[in-house]
């Protein structure tokens, strides 16, 4: 065990999700609370490297407190630490100079807020060099293994069914069909979930191994289906995953339906924003307060994960937050993406159980 740690450091990394700076909050909280200094490192790990440090703790008088700017951020959107993709330290000599900041800096371990490019960075951190390391799931795209969710998802979530439930308004009010695609990269999660509760006519996504020629074929019947049936407005969520683009899949749809009916909205970044929702507070604050713990306790190089979906996560005194190594995270995320993990099987059978349900 490590015990009282006098020092950490924490950094946000990869796409913003809603609910770090909930998470920045609860860990700086948790840091004062505890007599632990905190240090945010500003945008990721490039700013590691050039040693960017800002205090998230202060001290007045004998009394350890947090920082008036995170005090107020716990609602924001983004991320107040700021992130930026590195190139220099996917290199050797660039990860080097990480360790050497933290080093200098004096301090004695590294929370790391993000996603799978951010805790795969993470965990070679720890692997060269020795840093203690814990990370906290955070991405839109729930495409991060051994955890039920991630920070960010929830909110990212209502953005979406709020869009649509507006295009669906217009959409009745002119008989439209409309296309709406959402982030998610390669992790159709998004766009699965969204169009369950959105009540969408069909979702398309990477893992249904679809070509192009079948995507269309697929959307085209789902239209005329609809409005066979006497619909005004038929819904179709697209994941970015589906690498055919949306103005070539409407106008291929419209081209065999008479009325030049289909429209297409990307939502892109827009899902991104926005002021976390209660669930993603929820999430991100208790990771947050687990994984200071987790570190103080020496149990490093691990994730906190939200309703572990691996047999073999470490529990913790919250009954929804386990303990995972990053390298099984790691591992379970390649799991994810490519279609083999026993989580994203499940979600596709299900998907196939209500196909009839969503017209797909």
């Amino acid at each position: 065990m490590l015990g009282f740690m006098s020092k950490l450091a924490v950094l946000t990394s990869g796409g913003d999700a809603p609910g770090m700076n909930s998470a920045l909050r609860a860990i700086a909280k948790t840091c004062a609370g505890r007599g632990t200094e905190l240090v945010g490192v500003e945008l990721g790990y490039e700013g590691l490297i050039d040693g960017a440090f800002r205090p998230l703790t202060e001290r007045r008088g004998a009394t350890l407190t947090t920082t008036v700017e995170v005090d107020r951020c716990g609602g924001w959107g983004g991320t107040v630490l700021g992130s930026a993709r590195s190139e220099r330290f996917r290199s050797a000599e660039g990860r080097a100079q990480a360790a050497e900041r933290l080093a200098a800096e004096g301090v004695d371990g590294l929370l790391v807020i993000g996603g799978n490019g951010s805790l795969t960075g993470a965990q070679l951190l720890a692997d060269e060099h020795g840093v203690a390391i814990v990370g906290l799931p955070a991405s839109i795209d729930n495409d991060i293994g051994a955890t039920g969710m991630a920070i960010g998802v929830d909110t990212a979530l209502g953005t979406i069914i709020d869009a649509c439930d507006r295009i669906s308004d217009t959409a009745s009010a002119h008989r439209r069909a409309f296309l709406v695609e959402v982030m998610g990269r390669d992790c159709g999660y998004l766009a699965m979930a969204s169009a369950v509760a959105a009540g969408a006519d069909a979702v398309l996504m990477r893992e249904q191994g679809r070509d192009d020629a079948a995507v269309i074929d697929a959307v085209e019947q789902t239209i005329r289906r609809g409005f066979e049936r006497g619909k005004r407005q038929v819904l179709i969520i697209k994941s970015e995953g589906v690498r055919l683009p949306c103005t070539k899949l409407v106008r291929e749809v419209n081209a065999r339906i008479e009325g030049d009916l289909v429209r297409a909205t990307v939502l892109g970044h827009v899902v991104r924003g926005g002021r976390p929702s209660y669930q993603d507070r929820r999430i991100a604050s208790r990771l947050g307060f687990q994984a200071v713990l987790a570190m103080e306790r020496g149990r490093v190089g691990t994730m906190t994960a939200w309703r572990p979906t691996v047999k073999d996560a470490e529990r913790t005194e919250d009954p929804t937050v386990g303990l995972v190594p990053l390298s099984r995270v790691i591992e379970e995320t390649q799991r994810v993406l490519d279609g083999t993990s026993e989580v994203m099987r499940w979600r596709l059978q299900m998907m196939e159980r209500i196909a009839g349900v969503l017209g797909v």
